[in-house]
């Protein structure tokens, strides 16, 4: 079934992109570009956009309506890049029926009205969406947006409190670091698709499949090794040598990256981050993009698949019953060694792949965010039941979900502060969680 999912999903991401569409910024900005070229009040219906005939042109068809009348019109942007190149938002030349407009023309329109919140307020496709979809009131619209808004971290959130779920239910150890697995991914990710950028690639798709692979084979591998090499030789010891060990390998791991790959961020642009309307309020929009949807439900498949790694496969049943009763399972021939080796290397897995998440949602990772991200992470383990891979997962939207709350209505300055607090209330009121027991008390074995 396992094998079967991922075939259908490789031949659906192969399928979608054969062809080369649209880039939806650029489409946004030559769309908001067409009232400042019409006379103000004018009403507009636009067909839809398509490749100019020129190299990294937009194409848009519209009708314009005054009160003289109406008249088909048409507007081609050109652009100085596409795909995933750094300039492919600058507006090098447009073209209307009329002629190209001079150069200074076009740095004027960008400089001083696309880049303005007047351009994204007057779009008219922005404006059209408006007038058809559900109304709702203002209040319900806003707390939607910031519903859709928090999709995105849950995935990222539930990905990495897993990975502490997974180590944590197998030898009842916190260890700490998962934050910066996170971080390798997201910057193997950046790099691969720089990479794919220089190599010529004109569409962001083998960029993205290309650093979800990277980023999952970049943080596996070195979890594979930090575990084998660093924390698997302290399993039998009862202090807290492991955690000393896990803050270490966190700081080495933040000071790896920061000599490989630079103090400075590297980035990438967004690319399928056109908004589609969901609803309307009265001085509103409720949007979400598809890079949006695509990260929330790659985060999903994996939650969903690994529920079915755990559930129904040879590895999960060794998981299970090692959690369970190491010493039985010893008995019935489980090298516990080997099982913590590849829990580690797939939860660093899951750590990696939520900082691909993270690079395809807001653009880019910094060497020294994994601690901040790990320790909400472990928030969201704890919050959720230690140890319960679905509690974590659950954790985790709901630690998405009171951050979206809170900076909606509170002081975001003092977000951090209030996760953390959070953690305290269940430490004190449910130490188990809310997939756990409700007192922690010592495994019998």
């Amino acid at each position: 079934m396992l094998r079967r999912v991922l075939l259908l999903l490789a031949a659906c991401l192969t399928l979608a992109g054969c062809g080369r569409g649209v880039d939806a910024e650029q489409a946004r900005i030559c769309r908001q570009a067409i009232p400042a070229l019409n006379p103000d009040g004018a009403g507009f219906r636009l067909s839809e956009p398509r490749l100019g005939p020129g190299r990294n042109e937009v194409l848009i068809h519209y009708d314009v309506s005054t009160q003289r009348g109406t008249r088909r019109r048409a507007i081609a942007c050109r652009f100085a890049g596409t795909g995933f190149a750094a300039d492919k938002a600058r507006l090098v030349g447009v073209t209307t029926e009329r002629g190209a407009l001079n150069d200074a023309s076009v740095y004027f329109l960008q400089r001083f009205y696309l880049e303005t919140p007047e351009a994204a307020a007057a779009d008219p496709e922005r404006r059209a969406a408006s007038a058809r979809l559900l109304r709702l009131p203002s209040p319900l619209a806003y707390a939607l947006q910031q519903a859709l808004a928090a999709l995105p971290m849950a995935a990222i959130y539930g990905l990495l409190a897993a990975s502490y779920a997974l180590i944590f239910g197998l030898v009842r150890r916190i260890m700490l670091g998962f934050g910066e697995f996170a971080v390798l991914g997201g910057m193997a990710a950046t790099l691969t698709i720089a990479l794919s950028v220089a190599g010529g690639a004109v569409t962001p798709l083998p960029g993205l499949l290309s650093g979800l692979i990277a980023a999952v084979t970049a943080g596996a591998l070195h979890g594979l090794v930090a575990g084998r090499l660093a924390v698997a030789p302290l399993l039998r010891l009862k202090g807290q040598q492991i955690v000393i060990v896990t803050v270490g390998l966190s700081i080495a791991l933040a000071e790896y990256l920061r000599l490989t790959q630079g103090e400075s961020g590297r980035w990438v642009p967004p690319v399928w981050n056109a908004t589609i309307g969901i609803a309307g309020a009265r001085d509103f929009l409720v949007t979400v993009t598809p890079m949006s949807l695509l990260v929330t439900a790659t985060g999903a498949l994996a939650a969903g698949l690994l529920i079915v790694l755990l559930a129904r496969t040879r590895f999960g049943r060794a998981w299970r019953a090692y959690a369970d009763d190491p010493v039985a399972a010893a008995l019935f021939g489980i090298d516990g060694r080997a099982l913590f080796a590849i829990t580690f290397a797939l939860a660093t897995g899951l750590a990696a792949l939520a900082g691909f998440l993270m690079v395809a949602q807001y653009g880019g990772v910094g060497f020294s965010g994994g601690l901040a991200l790990g320790l909400k992470a472990l928030v969201a383990a704890v919050v959720g039941g230690i140890g319960s891979v679905a509690g974590a997962l659950a954790g985790g939207l709901l630690i998405a979900a009171v951050e979206a709350a809170w900076s909606a209505a509170l002081p975001i300055e003092l977000r951090d502060i209030a996760i953390y607090c959070l953690l305290v209330l269940f430490l004190v009121l449910r130490p188990g969680g809310l997939f756990g027991e409700r007192q922690l008390v010592p495994r019998e074995i």
